[in-house]
């Protein structure tokens, strides 16, 4: 019988490496890689890697069985110290504006593709972040500490389970060495656990592997790069009958739409990214790089959680949307270098407009529970509007107003006063005024829905599946993080079983489900984060 290490080994299919140009020698020496996608690369091994934990329904793309997690051999590889037989484990060579200016080459700095696998026709492809230093690691250690990991571990895997297009999580190691950090970048840099996650993704394509090629004027390497990542991660646009112009305005179109329907999800569900550099950003529209990212506890359109950013506020909430538009035009000037036609270009943000709005509306339609037909738009339109400022003014909890909306929902003996009362117990500071404001919200609100044609039923029904009841509030995951330092994961896991449902919720767990608490509101990892990690 085959070892997990065999099985893998089996499925490798290896393209970015055999396809595109890349640099072969075995180096971690930070250097500038003009002309390549991907520099060879081995992880550095760690001391003493201990599985901490894993999340099987991952596994399972793998073809990787619970009891594989108890093989020794297994934790060796998804911790750096072994490689599959015939892998070539590489780091990709990439570049992206950073808060809005050209960085230059930026590339893999602490995250080795490990294994690119097709497992029952998918494809898979397995990176360690946190594994040692590559050729793009710059003056880094490529090191990862716990805390970090623990937030990238849950926060995927959160994601998924909310609907939101993401990269995946395997695996979460500690290695049993330390790594030094400064948090807070003030002068104060101190020892912490280090970790390895294995994140798993059809793909980590960037904006950014394109941006690189272009600033160097790589003409016919981008050209390369284009068809093989249409060829790879585009199977119906590559096998479309189409000339080439024609499948460079359908991809660039499909990652226009791709990247409109992840931002929508991630305002359903109250997520800010924190750092949306255009090499943080994926061709396939999947939420990748989990850094300083939070979610909203009181609603704020302004709010980011990155330190970094807390000036400008570059990444807030409500400038998400705005931001990718950026990102978008970003990749098609880098595009635009060997396509031509610039119509094509104009035609993809026209469509990545109108699908934001489209799925933006028909999203906060749903949220709402109201009927998104032509003859309702007038009333939803205010009925929505007012109640974003209403959850501003009041910092109401975004998750909790939707959970006490959905909930009067299926509750036929409810009254509007004790919704009132309800939704009023969700600001994080209620004045004299917060109980009118909703009261005349609600009025408004009830009488749009009585004309409408749905049943409570059925709204009630939306309403569930569009707002969740469970999200990673950054306190709840900051209390795993201090508890798993002092080596006990207990607490990792219950929130492992809890983001796997968040519509519904389990009994024994209502802390689970509360406001953030006044002493969360301004402790470090719990309300603003840095990208030390």
């Amino acid at each position: 019988m085959l070892s997990a290490i065999e099985r893998l080994n089996s499925h490798l299919d290896q393209q970015f490496t055999e396809q595109l140009n890349g640099i072969k020698a075995l180096s971690r020496q930070p250097t500038q890689t003009p002309g390549v996608a991907w520099h060879r690369v081995l992880p550095t091994a760690v001391s003493s890697p201990k599985l901490i934990a894993h999340f099987q329904e991952v596994a399972q793309l793998l073809e990787l069985q619970t009891e594989d997690f108890e093989s020794p051999e297994l934790i060796e590889w998804l911790a750096g110290n072994v490689s599959l037989k015939n892998a070539v484990t590489y780091s990709a060579c990439y570049g992206g504006h950073q808060f809005g200016h050209w960085a230059g080459q930026l590339g893999d700095g602490r995250a080795i593709t490990i294994a690119e696998l097709e497992v029952q026709s998918q494809r898979v492809e397995c990176q360690l972040k946190g594994a040692g230093p590559t050729p793009y690691s710059r003056s880094a250690d490529g090191r990862a500490v716990l805390r970090s990991s623990i937030r990238e571990f849950l926060c995927s895997e959160a994601m998924h389970h909310l609907g939101v297009p993401t990269t995946r999580a395997l695996s979460l190691v500690s290695t049993g060495d330390n790594v030094v950090r400064d948090i807070l970048y003030n002068g104060n840099p101190q020892a912490e656990p280090g970790a390895i996650v294995c994140r798993v993704a059809p793909s980590f394509v960037r904006f950014g592997n394109f941006e690189i090629f272009a600033s160097r004027e790589e003409h016919q390497q981008l050209k390369q790069f284009i068809d093989f990542v249409i060829n790879r991660d585009f199977s119906k646009i590559a096998n479309a009958n189409k000339g080439e112009q024609q499948k460079y305005a359908a991809f660039f179109c499909e990652v226009c739409t791709k990247t409109a329907e992840m931002i929508v999800n991630w305002h359903r569900v109250g997520f800010v990214h924190g750092v949306m550099n255009t090499d943080n950003m994926s061709i396939l529209g999947l939420t990748i790089d989990y850094g300083p990212y939070g979610w909203l506890d009181n609603f704020d359109s302004d709010w980011t959680p990155n330190t970094t950013d807390a000036q400008n506020r570059r990444y807030r909430f409500g400038n998400q949307p705005g931001i990718a538009r950026w990102n978008l035009i970003c990749l098609a000037n880098a595009l635009s270098t060997i396509i031509s036609d610039l119509e094509i270009f104009k035609t993809g943000i026209q469509l990545y407009d109108l699908t934001l709005n489209e799925k933006l509306y028909q999203m906060q339609c749903d949220k709402f529970g109201l009927v998104s037909d032509k003859d309702s738009e007038e009333d939803n339109g205010r009925v929505i509007e007012n109640a974003y400022q209403l959850m501003q003014t009041h910092r109401l909890d975004f998750t909790l107003f939707f959970d006490k909306l959905t909930e009067h929902t299926n509750n036929s003996n409810a009254t509007v006063n004790e919704l009132i009362d309800e939704l009023s117990d969700t600001s994080y500071s209620a004045n004299d005024t917060t109980e009118g404001s909703l009261q005349l919200w609600l009025e408004d609100y009830v009488a749009i829905i009585k004309k409408q044609n749905m049943t409570p039923d059925v709204r009630y029904e939306l309403m569930l599946k569009t707002n969740p009841k469970f999200i990673l509030r950054n306190y709840l995951a900051q209390q795993a993080i201090e508890k798993a330092e002092q080596g006990d994961a207990s607490e990792v896991k219950v929130l492992m079983d809890l983001l796997r449902s968040p519509y519904k919720k389990q009994e024994g767990f209502e802390d689970y489900y509360k406001k953030r608490p006044k002493w969360a509101e301004h402790k470090v990892g719990c309300s603003m984060l840095s990208c030390s990690s």
